[in-house]
Parts: C-alpha cells; sequence; structure tokens
C-alpha cells in the first residue's frame, strides 16, 4: 500500500499544493509536516518520501514559479520604449496571476532560507537582462547610452520584483504606480537619446 502511495504522481503534487497553502496561511517555520501531510490526504512518511527535509519543499515551490523569460518579439514595439516595457510588464504580470500566493511567500521566507533568496535573487537578474533586451531593441542599435540602460533595467526590475512580491495585498493603485515608473524611465530614457543626437531626433 505505501509503495502504490509513493508511486501515485498525484500525491506530490497535493503535498506541494497544501505546502503552498499553509505556508502562505502560517508561515514556514509554523507548519508541521504532519499537518502538510494531513491537508494533502497522504501518510507524513510520504511527505518526508518526496521531500527528505521540510525546506527541500521551499526549493521544490520556487521551481514551480512561472517562466519570466519572454520573447523580444513578442512585446518589442519599435520606437517606442514605453510601450514597449508596458507590454512586458503586463506579460510578466498575466504569468504572476497563477501565483500570486505562491510569489507571496516566497519573497516572505526569503529573509530566512538561504536558498529561496538565492532562487529569487537569480529570477531578479533574468528579469534585468530581459528589460535591458527590451529597451534597447525598442530603441533602436546606437541610441542609448549603454549605462543609462543598465541603470533603468535594474530600476524596473526592483520596481517589477517589489510589486510582485506584494501582488496579495496591491490593485488597481499599484497598477498605476507601475504605470508612472516606467512612463518615467522610458521618458528619460528618450530625453537622454534625443540630448545626444543632433537635431534631437532618434535614428
Amino acid at each position: 500500500m505505501a509503495r502504490q502511495q509513493a508511486e501515485d504522481p498525484s500525491a506530490r503534487e497535493r503535498i506541494l499544493l497544501a505546502a503552498e497553502h499553509l505556508f502562505a496561511e502560517t508561515g514556514f517555520d509554523a507548519t508541521p509536516t504532519s499537518r502538510i501531510a494531513e491537508v494533502a490526504g497522504v501518510p507524513k512518511g510520504l511527505v518526508h518520501y518526496y521531500f527528505r527535509r521540510k525546506r527541500d519543499l521551499l526549493t521544490a515551490l520556487v521551481e514551480r514559479l512561472p517562466d519570466e523569460h519572454i520573447e523580444p518579439a513578442h512585446v518589442v514595439v519599435p520606437g517606442d520604449i514605453a510601450e514597449s516595457l508596458r507590454r512586458l510588464v503586463a506579460e510578466l504580470d498575466r504569468r504572476l496571476a497563477t501565483s500570486r500566493v505562491l510569489s507571496h511567500l516566497l519573497w516572505r521566507e526569503a529573509d530566512t532560507h538561504r536558498a529561496v533568496r538565492d532562487a529569487l535573487q537569480t529570477r531578479y537578474e533574468v528579469l534585468v537582462k530581459q528589460v535591458r533586451t527590451v529597451i534597447l531593441a525598442a530603441a533602436g542599435a546606437g541610441t542609448l547610452a549603454l549605462a543609462d540602460v543598465d541603470s533603468a533595467s535594474a530600476l524596473l526590475a526592483l520596481a517589477v520584483s517589489y510589486r510582485h512580491s506584494m501582488a496579495r495585498h496591491t490593485g488597481e493603485s499599484s497598477a498605476d504606480e507601475m504605470e508612472r515608473e516606467l512612463t518615467f524611465i522610458a521618458g528619460a530614457l528618450t530625453s537622454r537619446a534625443n540630448d545626444s543626437v543632433p537635431g534631437g531626433r532618434l535614428d
């Protein structure tokens, strides 16, 4: 019987869903594996069969976050940095919508669990590169100083990361704030590009 349960492909999924729900509700440290097993409807030993240590559940939950890689061609509007960034953020938000609780709890647990913190840092670095790629593709080759692009990319990535970490507790006000931030960033980049191009025009 135990062997059959261990081979049940849905058992691992139920355990992860239970852990996600309980960690979000009461926190990682306050959630015993026995409670996870109870909510998942499996023997406690099965939790340890799939996840030797409780913190392995956090590592597995990180892997369930949606992929943040977005092909630039799907969001870039040539010559329009603001609209390109707007489309990028909208797509990231759409993917986040499938894991708001998960994203929130992982950002919260990052303070005390290095594996989670490292994983989220890696995701942030990927996001910076993604924003950078979109800005450069929208602006066109040679129109922006790379130092400005790097600063803008880091700034917007921080804003998006923070917004996603607070997704459960924010609504329209967060969307309005993000719109202001990306409009400001795009405007600043465009202004600096115009200042550096004779006649004030982007190529």
